[in-house]
């Protein structure tokens, strides 16, 4: 468990009374407020020694670059007025960015060379890796929130370092090799005896997939296999982050060719997602599909994990108002959604998780891409009866019973509830997709 100074846990009292001053008498917000943002900082980031950070993403003793980056930021907001939370955030930066250069192709790692996880997995496991799905947004991520950092405080030492560009070549020459994953492709993942969504089909090459433009995943941000190897919110939060690389790389570091060389990426991913990734709905009209393998096969759907459809504003990746994006929100918050549930609450679950099972994180994120005010306020009051008498958030809620939840400390879905929470105050860092006000 980390321990953290007196300035810092003040710091973090200011914050939740700034919550409760916004919120008045709803003491359910402010209490679920207070227990999230704190528990995550002294119960899942570890402080290692200097720019060493280890994140856990809960109950599970690893760290995902997914999770860890979702986990520490709304500390972003404090960044730049509290050293201490800067060094734990730079700190995570430098770890994350280890990580990569480790393996850029795994999702988790042990704080240690220990040999934990998933070990007998049929691909090419290292003592330090917790497990080895290859996910597009565990690269992202670290991106994310070093450019995040970078604005919330001003600091550039960490995009100037070694570790940094290292990083960032071993992700571009990746997302490269996997625009053709079939011919160029050294990637392979099984794992026997499990169950069909923890393994890739074809002795762990997984669904053939045509050349698109767009790059190849394996697995899903729930660390479900892909139906269909390109997994369309998933590209666009590439696109989105590689724009942040050409503006760290033209502005930061002076590099014009490596600026133009990431905004060549972006453009050959998006042109991908613009020619295979819309569809046509016959009730809905052009909308953004989930996944497609260039060929002609798609899957319409949306799962509560982030990189989502409903998460595209968030992200970054369009407007609120885009067209085809709002014919998207509409049908993946309908029961044409295969992973939409309704009851005593209603939401979007994950393959990952029981029928019947919506994910607050998916509440949340509906919330913080809505426009609509009145539908916000509906959707704190129904997070606030999702947290199952614990006082937290949790992974799946079962829609009929919602004394029944999977994975009691879950940090990610604690923290996207701050930052919905945050968001409603107008709080944000700046240059975040957030930074708008709600209309």
């Amino acid at each position: 468990m980390s321990t953290v100074s007196t300035t810092t846990n003040s710091a973090m009292d200011r914050v939740t009374m700034q919550v409760q001053d916004f919120f008045g008498d709803d003491a359910d917000i402010t209490r679920l407020f207070a227990n999230c943002f704190s528990n995550t900082m002294h119960t899942t980031i570890l402080p290692k020694g200097d720019k060493d950070t280890f994140v856990i993403t809960g109950d599970i003793p690893a760290m995902w670059l997914r999770d860890s980056t979702a986990q520490v930021r709304p500390y972003l907001l404090l960044a730049k007025e509290n050293q201490e939370i800067s060094n734990l955030l730079e700190g995570v930066i430098y770890r994350q960015l280890r990580s990569i250069l480790l393996d850029p192709y795994a999702n988790a790692f042990n704080e240690t060379d220990n040999g934990q996880g998933h070990q007998t997995d049929r691909t090419d496991m290292l003592p330090g890796i917790w497990e080895r799905k290859y996910e597009i947004d565990s690269l992202c991520y670290p991106i994310q929130l070093a450019y995040l950092y970078w604005k919330a405080t001003g600091v550039i030492s960490h995009l100037q370092s070694d570790e940094f560009q290292s990083a960032v070549q071993a992700i571009l020459a990746l997302w490269r090799t996997e625009q053709n994953h079939e011919k160029d492709s050294p990637y392979v993942f099984e794992r026997l005896g499990e169950r069909e969504l923890d393994t890739l089909s074809r002795g762990g090459k997984g669904p053939l997939a045509e050349v698109t433009g767009m790059t190849w995943c394996g697995f899903r941000p729930s660390d479900d296999a892909c139906t269909y190897s390109y997994l369309i919110p998933a590209n666009m939060f590439a696109v989105v982050v590689l724009r942040y690389l050409e503006e760290i790389y033209q502005d930061v570091l002076g590099d014009a060719v490596t600026a133009q060389s990431v905004a060549a990426l972006a453009a050959e991913i998006d042109a991908g997602i613009r020619q295979y990734g819309i569809v046509e709905h016959e009730e809905f009209g052009k909308i953004f599909a989930y996944e497609v393998d260039g060929f002609g096969h798609h899957v319409l759907m949306d799962d509560a994990n982030i990189p989502s459809l409903l998460a595209l504003p968030y992200l970054g990746y369009c407007d609120k108002a885009d067209p085809i994006y709002l014919n998207t929100r509409k049908f993946i918050l309908s029961a044409g959604n295969p992973f939409y549930f309704s009851g005593k609450v209603r939401g979007i679950g994950s393959s990952h998780t029981p029928d019947a099972y919506i994910w607050s994180m998916a509440v949340s994120m509906q919330g913080l891409t809505s426009t609509d005010a009145a539908e916000r306020k509906e959707l704190l009051a129904m997070l606030c009866k999702m947290d199952a008498g614990t006082g937290m958030m949790h992974e799946g809620i079962d829609v009929n019973n919602l004394t029944q939840f999977t994975r009691e400390w879950f940090s990610w879905s604690n923290m996207l509830f701050c930052e919905f929470v945050l968001s409603e105050m107008g709080q944000w860092v700046a240059a975040s997709p957030l930074a708008e006000q709600h209309a």
